[in-house]
Formats: C-alpha cells, sequence, structure tokens
C-alpha cells in the first residue's frame, strides 16, 4: 500500500479505537485522519485530537461542545457536537470507516456510512444483530464492503474461501469462558460487577467484558456470524477455550478444518481490516507455540450461561426479536454495573422482555429503532 488512506474512527476513545491509533503510530506513512468521534470522554478525544489532527472530531453529548472547540481553537480542525455531529463524522470522505461505537446507538453511523459506499470495519456487532437484513441490504445497495473486525469473525474472513460454499459443513466459535468458566451458578449469583469486567484474556470495555463473562457476546457473535457469512444458525457451534489462541474454525466436508491462530489481542484483527486486502507488519508480541504448549476445548454451560440458548432462539424467531433481545440486554447490564441487579438477572430480564411484547416485524431503520426503544421500556420495568 504506497497511498495514504484516510481512515475515520467512530469511537474513537474505547478500546477498539486505542488499538487501531496505535496502528496508525506504527505506520504514519499509510493513513491519515479524517475524523474521530467520542460519546462523553472528552480529555481523550481532545489528545487524539493534538496528536493526530484529524480534519473532523465530534462528540455526540453536546454539552462538551464548548470545551472542545475552546480546547482545539487555532487547530484547523472542524469541531462538532451531538448525535447528528457523529452521522456527519461517518459521512466524511474516509476510504475506511473504524465503526467502533458500542451498543445500538452505532447503527445510524454505520447506515450513513454505507449510504456513501465506504468500506466499514465493522467492531459494533450490535448493528448486524438488530438490523442485519438492512444492514446488508443497504451494504448490496451503495456498494459498501464490511470487513468484520471482532476477532472471531475476523478469523473466519482470514480463513474461510468462497469458492468452497458448497463443501463448508460449519464453522465454529470459541469462547474463553469468561472470568466465570466452572462457576456454579450459586457462585454466580453473587458476582461483582468488578469482577465480571475482569477478563482473564481480553482487555475490553465495561459493557463488552459483562457480556463476555454471560456468554452474551458469544450469541450476538452467532447472529452476527449468519449474517456475515450467510450461515444458519445449526452450522455455527461455539465451544469454550480459555486459552483464547485459537479464535475460530471453518469445518469442510472433506475434513479439513481451517483455524487462524493469534495472541489474544486486537492489533492483528484490526490491522487486517486496516490493510486488505494486504497485511501489515506489527510491532508487538508474536506467538510462541512451545510457550503456550496445550490448547483446551470444553462445552458450553447453558445451564448456568444461558444468554448464548437465548441469542439462538432469538435469531431463529426472526423479526424484530434480536432487536428486542439486544436492546433487553443493554438495559440489564447497564443495571448490573450499577449495582441494581445481580448477574443472574441479565439473562432472567432479556427472557421476560422476549415473553412480554411482540417484536415481529422490523423491516426498516424506523421499525427496528421503534423495536429497539420498546424493548427497552419493557426491561426497565420487570
Amino acid at each position: 500500500m504506497s497511498y495514504i488512506k484516510k481512515i475515520t474512527i467512530l469511537g474513537a476513545t474505547g478500546s477498539i479505537g486505542v488499538s487501531t491509533l496505535e496502528i496508525l503510530r506504527q505506520h504514519p506513512k499509510k493513513y491519515q485522519l479524517e475524523a474521530v468521534t467520542a460519546q462523553n470522554n472528552l480529555p481523550k478525544l481532545i489528545e487524539i485530537a493534538k496528536e493526530f489532527s484529524p480534519s473532523m472530531v465530534a462528540i455526540a453529548n453536546d454539552a462538551h461542545y464548548a470545551e472542545l472547540k475552546s480546547a482545539l481553537a487555532g487547530s484547523g480542525i472542524e469541531i462538532a457536537a451531538g448525535e447528528s455531529a457523529i452521522i456527519e463524522a461517518a459521512q466524511r470522505p474516509a476510504e475506511l470507516v473504524m465503526a467502533a461505537i458500542v451498543g445500538v446507538a452505532g447503527l445510524r453511523p454505520v447506515l450513513a456510512a454505507i449510504a456513501r459506499g465506504a468500506t466499514i470495519a465493522l467492531a459494533n456487532k450490535e448493528s448486524l444483530v438488530s438490523a442485519g437484513e438492512l444492514v446488508l441490504r443497504e451494504c448490496r445497495k451503495y456498494g459498501a464492503e464490511l470487513l468484520p473486525v471482532d476477532s472471531e469473525h475476523n478469523a473466519i474472513f482470514q480463513v474461510f474461501n468462497e469458492n468452497h460454499r458448497p463443501f463448508l459443513e460449519k464453522i465454529t466459535l470459541t469462547a474463553s469462558g469468561g472470568p466465570f468458566r466452572g462457576w456454579s451458578a450459586q457462585q454466580l449469583q453473587k458476582v461483582t460487577p468488578e469482577q465480571a469486567v475482569r477478563h482473564p484474556n481480553w482487555s475490553m470495555g465495561k459493557k463488552i467484558s459483562v457480556d463476555s463473562a454471560s456468554l452474551m457476546n458469544k450469541g450476538l457473535e452467532l447472529i452476527e456470524a449468519c449474517h456475515l457469512f450467510a450461515l444458519k444458525q445449526e452450522q455455527v457451534e461455539v465451544v469454550v477455550h480459555p486459552e483464547s489462541i485459537i479464535h475460530s474454525l471453518v469445518h469442510y466436508a472433506d475434513g479439513s478444518v481451517l483455524a487462524q491462530l493469534g495472541l489474544p489481542d486486537m492489533l492483528t484483527p484490526i490491522s487486517y481490516c486496516l490493510a486488505w486486502p494486504e497485511r501489515l507488519a506489527l510491532a508487538k508480541e508474536k506467538m510462541d507455540l512451545i510457550k503456550i504448549a496445550a490448547l483446551h476445548f470444553e462445552a458450553v454451560n447453558n445451564q448456568n450461561f444461558p444468554c448464548l440458548q437465548l441469542a439462538r432462539d432469538a435469531f431463529a424467531q426472526g423479526g424484530g426479536v434480536a432487536a428486542a433481545m439486544n436492546a433487553a440486554n443493554e438495559v440489564a447490564v447497564a443495571r448490573f454495573l450499577d449495582k441494581e441487579i445481580d448477574f443472574l438477572s441479565i439473562a432472567r430480564i432479556i427472557e421476560k422482555t422476549l415473553l412480554h411484547g411482540d417484536f415481529g416485524s422490523a423491516d426498516n431503520l424506523e421499525e427496528i429503532l421503534e423495536v429497539d426503544a420498546r424493548a427497552r421500556i419493557i426491561a426497565q420495568a420487570i
């Protein structure tokens, strides 16, 4: 890659955004920041702007606008605030948009980037979970490209051969098991948010860490994989792999199983998206097979970690059920992090939300957002 590629990062202050910036630091002659956004982390956003001098900086919380504008006065950087500013950032003329906003809040910006035919490095799994058919339909309409950032989907992307689809049997998503692997229901009843966000292998944001602990993250990834790779859900299995070295596997009819291996950090999958269809050299720890020595695999305990099955069931029902499930999960995780409910109540709230609402239709953005809002109201009441 000999030219400078323009990059926009939606959600620049989160873990994916921070890792993306680290790659840009390693390859300053290959990439230029067009726009960066954040929700609330004003100090970090200002720091990024001063280091990388993007064309535009946007913060979703417009209460921070005056301070952001003052901090960057004289820089020549365009300053904007509010939800509309995030959409505007997604519409800027960047060749690749890193979509790293957490939650369904990232859906509108993703659709805005798709509508101009951009290449989207998708780290916002909720966009596909809540609106997979819509997102893919819009990609076909505008000629946009989706590149999966999640380590599991990126692993599949690296080894999946579309020419061999007739011989594809299934894929396997690996789950670390999170910080509570092997814990009993009695132990899970007493876990704290502080314990839930301490993932044994990965450094992630709080919401994603809790999803990983509950295995909802794997449920979301299962739905995402079905959309990304045009799979039936019965073609996607999940196994617990505590070392987090094998990120996913693709199984073919001749007995071949292709796997992508790597240390548990996000630099590799992010760099693969940034450089695709090429690769980047990265200054990072490389894998030592002798040091790793052994890899282990276990079945998922669906009884103690029911969120994965809830996701399977929601996807099977179709319509807006997956969007409702995602919304209820976001509400429940927020309540858990605020210490208002216990860990096991996350799954209970999701299940009860889906039982108390009719979420059958969600064909367009307005219907999807209406389902999302209605599910949040139900979940909050529960």
